[in-house]
């Protein structure tokens, strides 16, 4: 496995970003993986191994180096860096967000261990809303896309992933989490009426039974079966989406 930490120039400065590949047998998909409020960890780290370990270029941005910081440090049962961690989590907007996308992609199309073909994106948490828009934004490039226990899916703004979900031409996996007070069942179902309504190539699971935040093992919610079955359906969504796909012209 190669993996390196770059700062990739952005519109907005240089963002920090966790890269990793199989040495051999490329160039790789490629997959953004966007980060959850906590911000970049050993945790996240550790999965973007395992999906590199199957054979895709994973990028792991610092969505918070607009900021300064990078690595938050603990949180669980810290209520006042959990309250740092939400004031963070607000400086982010979907265009600012997107614009990092732009970015990532750049810097992929430029690296010949990524292939220039179909590529994915996973969002957690926060970022789940991340993953449905760069779909959207790039409905020609992103041939996959999963929220997992993504937050703001249905919202009033135009931008709502709700909405924009049906500009995506990918295919896209929502893994929700049915005790979630940061993503209710209320909204899964509108979100799921939305999609069925604007014809849009997805799916939305349930995982019966567990918390917002099931697939992190370092999180006091997480259940290794639930985790395994995300990781299963990951593996699943990218293998059929971005496998023996022709690439792109440079």
């Amino acid at each position: 496995m190669i993996e390196r930490r770059i700062d990739i120039t952005t519109a907005a400065g240089r963002m920090s970003t966790f890269v990793c590949h199989p040495e051999r047998g490329g160039p790789h998909p490629v997959i953004q993986f966007f980060m959850d409020a906590p911000g970049i960890r050993e945790e996240l780290r550790d999965m973007a191994r395992r999906l590199a370990a199957a054979g895709y270029y994973v990028l792991l941005p610092n969505l918070y180096y607009r900021s300064g910081v990078e690595e938050l440090g603990p949180f669980v049962g810290d209520p006042a860096a959990r309250e740092r961690i939400f004031g963070y989590m607000r400086t982010l907007t979907i265009p600012l967000v997107m614009d990092d996308a732009d970015a990532l992609l750049g810097h992929a199309d430029n690296d010949a261990a990524a292939s220039s073909g179909p590529a994915g994106c996973v969002g957690y948490c926060m970022s789940g809303q991340f993953a449905v828009a760069a779909a959207a934004r790039h409905p020609a490039r992103i041939a996959a896309a999963a929220s997992i226990y993504g937050t703001r899916l249905v919202t009033d703004q135009p931008d709502s992933p709700h909405l924009s979900a049906r500009q995506a031409k990918a295919a896209l996996y929502f893994g929700c989490a049915e005790i979630d007070e940061y993503a209710p069942l209320e909204m899964i179902e509108r979100l799921r009426e939305s999609l069925r309504d604007g014809g849009v190539d997805a799916e939305v699971e349930i995982y019966p039974g567990v918390h917002h935040g099931f697939a992190f093992p370092q999180r006091p919610a997480y259940d290794k079966a639930a985790a395994e079955r995300h990781w299963e359906r990951l593996f699943d969504l990218f293998g059929r989406t971005l496998r023996d796909q022709p690439s792109r012209q440079r």
